[in-house]
Order: structure tokens, then sequence, then C-alpha cells
């Protein structure tokens, strides 16, 4: 089980930084670092030794062997509960951005974490270990379980580090998750039963759960479990609510695994199993999903432009960047899904970013309100310039992945609903406003002549020059993201003809 081992390094990592907090001080955050380099480099060796015509090839979705890799065992055979692990050019994608933005976490955490320092790289890497668990499952059972363990370790990193309403926010933040992650076990349970007719077996397995014959009000009230599940983790309108006071409250790695990746687990259930396991139910309800995109990318953007918390405009500003993943998976063609694949990676660099120089921001002065600020370009240039670039990308600026993402979108959108793309290309315009506004009131204007703040130092600029390389990668040379995700993309479509 090779692609287990990618998640029990984290589990290990976690465990054992953890311990050596308590031997060696400040030694859990060169644990963190070395656990995300190990797996990354067997990640490294894994893909190496994999075929390079496999990431070429079109596999049919049914079919176990067409995927890069595929590992299955017995785990509960009595209701058909395997630990089956598998990974295509899209989880691969994801695991990768899942390792980045790992770094990014540790390195954000690096000053503004000073208590219980093992406990909380142990919490970090445990999410990390969850989130990848989620994109190599392909067992429903298994996933479920995956989608659960990553949610605890996050709900105690707000709770413990978070500031001074996090106990309200990891509340909502776990309330909203366990609700939403119970409904969707009873869809994957009641799935399972009706299919065992047409199987003569129960099965968890995606591959057998694919041949489900499910019609009428039945697929369209199991596919909603799993549809609503994904959609607050998303978040999409109106399931979005507890995301702007997670992300206020948490710590910035917290922040930053939330915008990051976590956000990303929703868009990729949609993706991955709502839409292929539900494909009638889909096509009916694709006009509401969309509809709900749309509103989602406008409201987001207005209330973002609302905002006079750092932090609680950027997390708006999720809720509006997301919409447009919604739109793109449920207009499901080529170009939408592309979009919405990129729209993922792109977004995850950006408001990483945009959160890691919020906390940044709140470490040196103590408040994340606009109104305090005015002028900090004067005393910090490279947090300014870094906050000016990542600001411009988050709001589509041509030569950046997010522009790429946004793009084609809205071109598969055209092709599918016209009349949406239009409402949803609105919520580019109020992007603008909202995002140039923050660049404002934070960084231009009077600098206060007697505030000394320190910039950033050569550890924060490290990783925000990677993450600036990325943005302009996908911008300028999107095609390897592009061509890695194409096999599945075509996979998913030949499926499902919506």
């Amino acid at each position: 089980m090779e692609l287990a081992n990618l998640i029990v390094i984290f589990l290990f990592g976690g465990l054992l930084a953890w311990l050596a907090e308590m031997m060696m001080e400040n030694s859990a955050r060169w644990v963190s670092l070395l656990t995300i380099a190990l797996c990354s480099a067997y990640l490294w060796r894994l893909v190496g030794h994999i075929p390079a015509e496999l990431f070429h090839i079109n596999p049919v979705a049914n079919q176990a062997g067409t995927w890069l890799m595929h590992h299955q065992m017995n785990w509960i055979p009595r209701f058909g509960v395997s630990f089956e692990l598998a990974m295509d050019g899209l989880s691969l994608l994801l695991i990768v951005l899942t390792l980045f933005l790992g770094v990014v976490a540790v390195v954000s955490s690096w000053a503004e974490v000073d208590h219980h320092r093992g406990f909380f790289q142990a919490n970090l890497l445990w999410t990390l270990a969850g989130v990848i668990g989620v994109f190599l499952a392909l067992d429903l059972f298994l996933f479920f379980l995956f989608w659960e363990v990553m949610l605890v370790p996050m709900y105690l990193l707000i709770a413990i580090w978070g500031h001074e309403g996090k106990a309200h926010a990891a509340m909502k933040f776990f309330i909203f998750t366990q609700v939403s992650g119970l409904l969707m076990l009873l869809a994957i349970i009641v799935l399972v039963v009706l299919s065992a007719e047409t199987l003569g077996r129960y099965s968890f397995s995606y591959f057998d759960l694919l041949q489900n014959d499910l019609s009428g009000g039945v697929a369209t009230m199991v596919m909603l479990g799993f549809f609503v599940a994904f959609t607050v983790k998303l978040p999409g309108v109106p399931f979005h609510t507890w995301l702007p006071d997670a992300h206020t409250q948490a710590p910035t790695a917290g922040s930053v695994l939330l915008a990051g990746i976590l956000l990303k687990t929703g868009a990729y259930g949609l993706l991955r199993f709502t839409v292929p396991l539900f494909p009638e139910a889909a096509l009916q309800f694709a006009p509401i999903a969309m509809g709900l995109g749309a509103a989602g990318v406008v409201y987001g953007a207005v209330l973002a432009f609302g905002q006079s918390d750092f932090k609680r405009l950027v997390a708006y500003s999720s809720v509006s960047h997301m919409g447009f993943v919604l739109l793109g998976i449920f207009a499901w063609n080529h170009l939408a899904i592309q979009g919405a694949v990129m729209q993922m990676v792109a977004h995850g660099l950006s408001t990483a970013a945009l959160f890691m120089i919020a906390g940044a921001l709140q470490q040196r002065l103590h408040t994340r309100d606009l109104g305090a600020m005015g002028g900090l370009w004067h005393n910090m240039p490279r947090m300014g310039a870094l906050a000016l670039f990542f600001i411009v990308a988050s709001l589509g600026l041509p030569g950046m992945g997010n522009f790429v993402a946004e793009f084609l979108i809205l071109v598969g959108l055209f092709q599918s609903m016209p009349w949406m793309a239009v409402v949803a290309a609105l919520g580019l315009i109020t992007g603008a406003i909202y995002s140039l506004r923050l660049m404002q009131e934070a960084f231009q204007g009077k600098p206060d002549a007697h505030r000394t703040l320190p910039d950033f130092g050569p550890l924060e600029m490290t990783v925000m020059i990677a993450m600036v390389i990325g943005l302009l990668w996908l911008g300028l040379y999107p095609q390897p993201v592009l061509d890695l995700a194409q096999p599945v993309i075509n996979s998913l479509t030949a499926e499902v003809q919506l």
C-alpha cells in the first residue's frame, strides 16, 4: 500500500513533532518541515515509477487499472468496506498543492505560535494527513473517515490557538461540518443499500457505485446529501456563514490550511463524487447549483467590499472565488471544468498568501482593522509589494493563474448558460473594487511617522516568492497543469454527459 505511506508519514510526523517539543524547545517546527519534505520526496519517487504514457491516456472512470496508481485490500468484507486508495492526475495535483501549502502554514506559524508548539504542529500535520486521505480514498466509507479526521485537528487549531472569538468560531465550524458530514454518511449508506440490489452485494467502492441505477426522486435526495456536505465545505451560498468567523479567528496557519486546502476538498467531492454518481439528478439540479454559484460570486464580493477587518474581507472574497468553482463544475464541459481545477490551485496560492500577510500585520499591529492601518508600504516595502501582487492576482489580472481559471470558467459557462456567465462576470467588477480598496486602506496613504514595523524576513520572503512564481507560472504557462488534469476530465465527461 504505497499510497497509504503518504498518510502514515504525516500521522507519525505529527506524533514525533508533539514529542520532540517536550525534549527540545522549538524543534517541532523543524520536525514538521522535515515531515513534509520526506512526504514530498516519497511522492516524487512514486510518480517517478509511473509509466509516462499513463499521464496522457484517457482513463475510464470505472476501471481501476487505468488510474496512475490503485491499491485495494479487504477491511470489513461483510459490509463491502475495503481500504481502497487511488491516484490520478487530479488527486496528484491537489496533493502537490497540499504539500506546498503545508510548508507555507508551518512558516506562517514560526513566530506567531508561542505556546504548545509541539501540539500545534501535530494538529497541523494530522490535518494534512486527513486531507491527503480525502484526495486518495475511493472507498466511500474510508473517504468519510478521512473527511472526519481532517476536521478534528482543524477544530483544535482554531479553538486553542485562535484569536479573541475562537471558541464561538471553532464550535460553529465544527457544527456546520459535522452536521453536513453526517448527512453525507446517511446518503452513502442509502446509496450502498440501494446499489446492492443491482450488484448483489454491499460495496462502498467508488467503481462499483458508479454502476448504480438510481433515478427519480430517490436519486435526487441521495445526491443532495452529497451536494450539501461538499457545498458547506466549499463553501457555497447559503451554507457559507461558518467561513468568515473561522477564518477571522483562526491562527494564520489555520487560515492558510482552510483557504488553500480544506475548501478544495469540497470542490473535489463535487467533481469526483456528486456529479459522476448521480448524472441524471445532477442534470436536473445543475441550474439551481449554478444559480447558487453565481449568487455566491456576487454576494461574496459585495460583502467583502463592506468589511473593515482584513481577514474577514479576504474570507468573503473566498466565498466569491469558490462560487466560480461551483459554476465550472455544474456547467460540466471541458473548458469550465478545466477552469474549476485551475481555480482550485490558483485560489489556494493567492488566498493563502493574503492570509499570511493578514496574519503578519496582526502580529505586528495587534489589529486587523483597516482603519488602523494606512501607509504601511512606507514601513514595510517588501510586504507592500507582495500584497499588491497577490491582490491583483486575486482580482484576476491577466498573466496570473486566477485570470486563466476565471476566463476558462466563464467561457465554458457561456456555452452552457450565457445569462449565468453575465451575472458571474459582475463579480469580477466588484472584486476589483474591494481588492483595490484593501490595498489603498492598508498600504497606501500617509504613513505614521511614529510607527516602526519589521518587514518580511528571509523565511517569509522565501515562501512568498515561491507563491509568486507559482501564480506567474499558472498564468503564463498553464499547460502542464491542464495536461495533468485533462485525462481525468475526459474520463468524467465521457461517463457523464450533462
